[in-house]
């Protein structure tokens, strides 16, 4: 599992197009850490290791599916640790997507994605820090959702209001998809 993920987030690092400063950064950051196919991609690894998840928008591109995470005390979308059952990113961003809020997506046609980099704080326990990738994905916001155990709430939000208990990267992250969304036609 481990070298066909590492090899795959090694690609997707090597083939974004950044559009701003900050994935340039960010692009550089994992280039640095997912130099070969041996980069951290589970929990095992390390403390800092990759994480997928999925940035889900409705079909109107107006609102975000977020979920008040427990450790953390913010809302944010979807997503954790990558695991042995995993095929590709994508497979474990979607399988975060079900256990976190008990809906299904779609990913954009296009696959199109973000590369965030965040530190954690001591809540996380062993975990330092991860290296996201977010994949977007269409879904729609009439579906029923559930709570996991890891979240408090689970919430579709205005792209332009988000919650004042979002990490501060959660909004450029979400300006940078949907540009991504928006240009794809």
């Amino acid at each position: 599992m481990s070298r066909m993920l590492s090899t795959e987030v090694q690609r997707l690092v090597a083939e974004l197009v950044p559009q701003s400063d900050r994935e340039r950064e960010m692009q550089a950051d994992f280039a640095d850490t997912f130099g070969d196919d041996s980069g951290p991609v589970s929990r095992e690894s390390g403390p800092h290791h990759a994480t997928a998840s999925s940035v889900v928008f409705d079909e109107t591109l107006t609102r975000t599916l977020l979920v008040f995470h427990g450790k953390g005390r913010f809302w944010v979308q979807p997503g954790g640790h990558m695991e042995d059952g995993d095929a590709s990113v994508t497979d474990a961003a979607l399988r975060e997507l079900r256990e976190e809020t008990g809906i299904a997506a779609v990913p954009t046609t296009p696959l199109l994605y973000d590369l965030d980099h965040h530190a954690l704080s001591s809540r996380f326990g062993r975990c330092a820090s991860h290296f996201d990738i977010g994949v977007a994905m269409i879904a729609d916001p009439e579906l029923a959702l559930t709570v996991s155990d890891e979240s408090a709430d689970v919430r579709w939000w205005p792209v332009d209001a988000l919650p004042a208990e979002a990490p501060e990267q959660l909004a450029p992250r979400l300006r940078g998809l949907l540009e991504r969304l928006q240009a794809r036609g």
